[in-house]
């Protein structure tokens, strides 16, 4: 790197920039890939088709117009919007993410979430000069309820993010703490259900009850994580003023058009979540019979404590098994895996993988 580019990058980027990460994706080339929390099912040779004819006749000339309005109503439908609610569109959740950092960007702000959680939520902080509050769990991964309402407390956060199910943990939290969280914040609650497909019960029959909390969900656990789609729903008067701060034409043509085709056959991408909670059961029930400890999920992840987890991930990836390694993210994750549940087949593979390395 030359001195003029280094004097460049000293005096015109960042300084909180230049001191971080960029988000880390593991190459999976050639792996079994359970490290992402994605739907491991395509869609049906016939669909394929189906849906290759679509893009095909996409206009791709034309900037995203009605058909983006057309997309929000089928997921307005699709999510059961109740009345009175707005939903917005971003690309993926991470967007809608950083919208929120960028909405409420006032002086002071502060952005608060449990830890361990979706690093996201700090990154957009970070990122929009925010400050960014975490709150650990207790060592059964809960919610530790005086702490965060103390912090609640102190901080006075424009957002309080929580996340139902959690990542990594895949656990949903006590809903009456929840609510004592809800009724404490002084700002914006944030409940982001990326993992409903797979989780036993909703925010969504709660949500009505508040005017200053937000619903956020993603396609991408649906089943079309490639399509980057993330949708927020509340009052319509709140998701309008958040609305002020998205790009125009964020969701393009043909993630638009393919989301459409994926809710017109919603019922193959509902078949496919419920073998993925039937995997999910089975992968539980052997990490229990290798004598491991694994905690309950609600998503397509199973957290597992492993005797090292830097050797089992190793070994794993040697046997072309590919999962998460999260055991310095935090330290009530020492010694933890994060398993994707995939196909069986996968799912045969990775837990041969892994009784391998015990």
């Amino acid at each position: 790197m030359s001195a003029t580019l280094d004097r460049l990058i000293a005096t015109r980027i960042r300084q909180d920039v230049q001191s971080t990460h960029a988000y880390a994706i593991q190459d999976s080339r050639g792996m079994v890939k359970l490290d992402a929390m994605e739907n491991p099912h395509r869609l049906p040779p016939a669909l394929q088709k189906e849906l290759g004819e679509r893009l095909a006749a996409v206009a791709l000339n034309r900037y995203p117009g009605d058909r983006i309005d057309e997309l929000r109503a089928a997921l307005a439908k699709h999510a059961q919007l109740p009345e009175g609610f707005g939903l917005m569109l971003g690309n993926g959740s991470d967007e809608l993410i950083t919208m929120l950092a960028m909405a409420c960007d006032v002086p002071g702000a502060t952005i608060l979430a449990p830890l361990p959680g979706f690093v996201m939520y700090a990154m957009s902080a970070q990122q929009q000069g925010l400050k960014f509050v975490g709150v650990d769990l207790t060592p059964e991964f809960e919610l530790d309820e005086q702490a965060m309402l103390d912090a609640i407390a102190l901080h006075q956060p424009a957002i309080v993010y929580l996340a139902y199910p959690n990542n990594p943990t895949a656990n949903l939290w006590n809903d009456a703490t929840i609510e004592k969280i809800v009724a404490a914040a002084p700002g914006l609650v944030v409940i982001d259900e990326a993992y409903q497909p797979f989780a036993s019960r909703s925010y969504l029959d709660r949500v009505t009850k508040h005017e200053h909390v937000l619903l956020m969900r993603t396609l991408s656990k649906f089943g079309l994580a490639g399509v980057r789609i993330g949708y927020m729903m509340g009052p319509a008067q709140l998701i309008a003023q958040v609305d002020k701060v998205r790009p125009p034409y964020n969701v393009s043509v043909l993630n638009c058009e393919a989301a459409l085709f994926a809710l017109e056959h919603e019922d193959v991408f509902a078949a496919q979540a419920a073998q993925i909670k039937s995997e999910r059961e089975r992968v539980q029930a052997a990490l229990r019979e290798m004598g491991l400890q694994a905690w309950r999920s609600d998503a397509n992840m199973i957290l597992v404590r492993v005797p090292d987890a830097a050797r089992s991930f190793e070994g794993m990836k040697a046997r072309k098994v590919l999962v998460k390694n999260v055991s310095k993210m935090h330290p009530l994750l020492a010694g933890c895996l994060r398993l994707t549940i995939g196909t069986p087949e996968e799912n045969t593979q990775m837990l041969s993988a892994l009784q391998s390395t015990l």
